[in-house]
């Protein structure tokens, strides 16, 4: 079995179902895998795509999404969903560590398309405005041979080091998460499942595309994001029953003019944690579950979910899902007893391959087949799983990964800075929000608006810094270590 196969599977049961809702139109499961076929019969013939080769997505969320998606794993390739908010610099050292010649974009990104191919010769793409014309084989399309250990799948996350690391997700990886998710939320084929976050997103790939899809559910894909009521609208209209988003949007759902008798059953937190207070605060307006859970990229995401009947327990990221397991160890690989702190470390089918061409990174991330996330926590008798702190230094901007090392590695080019450190702070839309301070060299007058408008030429949006704070020179320890919690406490006294 693979993804392709699977998805096939869906569309061969029920050819006549919507599949995917997109504003006022309505795609079937016959029209997606039929556009899906065409493309793979495209890549493969006229663009010579072979099997394992990498092929880049970079779109905003659209019907085309997804049958690019599984066009490209239909003709065997890898798919490399890519983060549509990244600039050119950023799409570009994707392109060039996974070995990307081809990628499939929209019409909008043609200009900076030419900027990669600048840097890239050689580098092709293919529009998704072209779809409608491309040619469905004259037979039913060739099988799928791939595997479910081969890879299908490289989800770039940041990395500490300034550079993004691949996670390697097989057909296996994915294909074990999407079932222990449909187990878990005891999803059924008359679910609708809202996808309104970004697609590229681990978390929104798996729950919001690939379980309904697989289960042989709906999407309802959110056309308009702005204003916020659009969303709600199209979820009525479309009679949506999970809504999977970041606790920022329930917070907002909260404090909004929205009506109460929504037609969901279920809401599922995730890309960050859930603060007690938003929890709270749904839970008083709305007769809706809402369930926080918890995973990461390097998972397929999803680790653990509170239980859909309960009981849920405020702060805590649930319980593993079915076929994964969750321990708590500390530095030397000892499980760590109830109650007590350690790294939260997890087992399971839906655990990656490693990270594309990092073998030392792999090594650093797995131990004795356990994944080792970076995460600090415990567990508690009853089996809850806590998260209390980040190993890693590592920001949460709107449910994505933001790492500080890397914002400071583009501050450091500019002219007259000696220093630099980056922390987050709490931001109440956003989650968190990077804030940098800098020591300028002897002499260099810096200014906040040129160093910021710099960082916006360098980095998606959601990186560059609020604000910046000049200092004399930043504390730092006995062996020349910046102490970052002097700076946190800083930015709390200031804030």
């Amino acid at each position: 079995m693979n993804l392709a196969r699977a998805l096939a599977k869906s569309a061969h049961r029920q050819p006549d179902k919507s599949a995917l809702y997109w504003g006022g139109s309505q795609f079937t499961y016959a029209q997606i895998w039929s556009q899906s076929l065409a493309v793979a019969h495209h890549l493969r013939r006229e663009l010579g795509v072979r099997a394992g080769d990498r092929v880049g997505l970079w779109l905003k969320n659209c019907p085309e999404f997804v049958t690019a998606f599984f066009g490209i794993l239909q003709a065997g390739a890898v798919v490399v969903p890519i983060n549509n908010f990244l600039k050119p610099a950023e799409v570009g050292f994707i392109l060039a560590d996974a070995g990307i010649d081809l990628i499939i974009l929209d019409e909008a990104m043609r200009w900076d398309f030419e900027k990669l191919r600048a840097a890239r010769p050689g580098l092709e793409s293919l529009a998704v405005e072209n779809f409608a014309r491309l040619q469905s084989p004259a037979h039913a399309g060739e099988n799928c041979r791939r595997a479910e250990s081969d890879l299908a799948i490289i989800i770039y996350t940041s990395g500490t080091t300034g550079h993004p690391k691949g996670a390697m997700l097989s057909h296996g990886n994915l294909l074990a998460n999407v079932a222990s998710c449909a187990h878990v939320l005891e999803t059924v084929g008359e679910d609708r499942i809202v996808v309104l976050l970004p697609m590229f997103h681990s978390f929104m790939l798996t729950v919001g595309v690939l379980l309904p899809l697989l289960i042989g559910g709906s999407m309802v894909l959110i056309k308009t994001l702005n204003p916020p009521k659009n969303i709600v609208a199209e979820i009525i209209q479309h009679r949506a029953t999970l809504l999977p988003a970041v606790p920022q949007f329930f917070r907002a759902l909260t404090h909004g003019s929205v009506q109460v008798d929504l037609p969901l059953r279920l809401c599922i937190s995730g890309g960050a944690p859930l603060p007690a207070e938003v929890l709270r605060e749904f839970t008083a307006r709305f007769p809706i579950p809402l369930l926080e859970g918890y995973g990461l990229s390097e998972a397929s995401p999803v680790v653990s979910f509170n239980p859909v009947r309960g009981p849920w327990k405020a702060g805590s990221i649930g319980v593993p899902i079915y076929g994964v397991e969750v321990s708590v160890q500390n530095d030397s690989g000892e499980m760590m007893p109830t109650g007590e702190i350690g790294e939260i470390c997890v087992r399971g089918a839906n655990v990656m391959l490693g990270y594309w061409k990092q073998p030392q990174e792999t090594a650093r991330t797995m131990r004795l087949g356990w994944l080792l996330t970076g995460d600090i926590g415990y567990a508690d008798s009853d089996g809850y799983f806590y998260i209390t702190d980040r190993k890693k230094d590592m920001l949460l901007v709107n449910g994505i990964n933001v790492y500080p090392r890397e914002i400071e590695e583009v501050l450091y080019r500019f002219p007259g800075i000696r220093e630099v450190a980056v922390i987050g702070v709490p931001d109440e839309r956003k989650g968190e929000q990077p804030l940098a301070f800098v020591a300028g060299q002897d002499g260099s007058e810096l200014k906040e608006g040129p160093l910021l408008q710099f960082a916006r030429e360098q980095l998606a949006d959601y990186k560059v810094p609020r604000h910046i704070v000049f200092m004399a020179a930043l504390p730092r320890n006995a062996t020349g270590k910046i102490l970052k919690n002097e700076l946190r406490e800083a930015a709390a006294a200031t804030s």
